[in-house]
């Protein structure tokens, strides 16, 4: 099979360049090896969140150019461009996001910490400043049973922010059933206990009983799995403002982005090829001409360009051993120090050097193979190297924008 475009891997960043490729009427295949950690998302995109010195940023686009030489943000043109076309292909795949680059604000966390953020899913908690909320008081209302909101911490942090907090727990039939089996009380398995007007109305008369005293109403983030019909509904039929809070992965709002995301490039006519796994590149002459999968094994996919996007470590697009750390399936090289006794921090809350590890990458984003680039193999992503995802929370940023701009380098070959 021949495409212009074969992207390895499906999650935020294989998605968005080849929605972006398919826009303009290429030919796109992705092949995804299973769940991306969109799956663990919180229903908000970080841009920039905190500079190299561990401060909270305010204005992304002004705090971007400060960044260390070696950040990928350094390789794309017109960043605040390239942001604006991302929020504008987010709202195409059918996802509501509030917030912009020029000013990052609050997405309320699980355990009821303020996040610096780009974007956020429409109904999802935010605020202007990281130590308030738009509420004097408010009512968290949870399932019962529902062990992934951390209710506890959620309530001490909201009041230490000088919030009032009234908590209470409600339930209905279909809930009580899936409480049954504790495995069934996960926020994607009761996403879909409650998929139909039957359970949401339930759940609609179940709130109205309660004795709300706050001035909305904060519920766990578990409706909605693949559009926000659910949500909609559901406030239509309680008496109260309606406000939801991530809870702990599995995450409805991140798998709510993937499903989007995926839909939107499949209705461009993209490929996506899931559960399946890119193990080996046919190369001649610094190209890649092919790529082989475990499951097609007497099929070698050919196309003009490639993309690698594979992700990092917890993705297994990197990986390690005792001597090494290397990219499993093109073996591309990677800038990564040799001694293993420096990889790692010895305190778990410093920088651990090992975030900063990735496949090495030109000006272009093309990756190279034993010092010699490869003219039509990029990479975009997590799989980047040149800077740490927890420590600058720009991860969501790197993946959408670096794919993005790959996009754009291969469109105007």
């Amino acid at each position: 099979m021949k495409f212009d475009t074969i992207i390895i891997g499906g999650g935020l960043s294989g998605l968005t360049c080849g929605i972006a490729l398919a826009q303009q009427k290429q030919r796109v295949a992705i092949i995804n090896a299973g769940q991306s950690t969109l799956h663990f998302n919180s229903g908000s995109l970080e841009l920039l969140g905190y500079d190299e010195n561990g401060d909270l940023v305010d204005a992304p686009l002004k705090a971007i150019p400060l960044l260390s030489n070696m950040h990928p943000f350094h390789k794309l043109n017109a960043i605040d461009c390239l942001a604006k076309e991302a929020k504008l292909l987010l709202n195409a795949a059918g996802l509501v996001m509030k917030g912009s680059a020029e000013a990052n604000h609050y997405r309320l966390s699980p355990i009821g910490i303020n996040k610096p953020a780009w974007l956020t899913m429409d109904g999802l908690v935010q605020s202007t400043t990281p130590e308030t909320l738009p509420w004097k008081r408010v009512t968290i209302a949870n399932i019962a049973g529902f062990l992934d909101m951390p209710v506890a911490f959620l309530s001490a942090n909201l009041q230490r922010m000088g919030v009032a907090v009234d908590v209470q727990t409600f339930t209905t039939k279909a809930l009580e059933e899936a409480r049954k089996s504790p495995s069934e009380m996960r926020a994607t398995n009761i996403a879909k206990v409650l998929a139909d007007e039957t359970g949401l109305e339930e759940v609609a008369q179940a709130l109205n009983a309660l004795s709300i005293q706050g001035e909305v109403l904060l519920l766990p983030s578990v409706l909605g799995l693949a559009d926000d019909a659910a949500r909609a509904h559901l406030q239509q039929h309680v008496r109260h403002a309606l406000h939801y809070v991530a809870t702990m992965p599995p995450s409805v709002p991140g798998v709510h982005i993937q499903t989007k995301l995926r839909q939107y490039f499949q209705q461009l006519g993209g490929l996506y090829v899931l559960s399946d796994t890119v193990c080996a590149g046919v190369f001649k002459d610094n190209r890649l001409v092919a790529v082989q999968t475990e499951k097609m094994v007497e099929e070698k996919l050919y196309a003009d360009d490639f993309v690698l996007a594979s992700g990092s470590f917890q993705s297994r697009g990197l990986q390690s051993n005792y001597n090494e750390v290397y990219e499993p399936i093109f073996h591309a090289d990677v800038d990564a120090v040799q001694d293993r006794s420096t990889w790692t921090a010895a305190y778990v809350y410093d920088e651990q050097p090992y975030m900063k590890f990735g496949v090495h990458t030109d000006s272009q984003f093309l990756v190279s193979r034993e010092g010699r680039v490869q003219t039509n193999l990029y990479a975009a992503g997590s799989i980047l190297s040149g800077h740490n995802a927890f420590k600058l929370a720009d991860g969501t940023g790197v993946s959408m924008l670096t794919a993005l701009q790959v996009a754009h380098n291969i469109l105007k070959k």
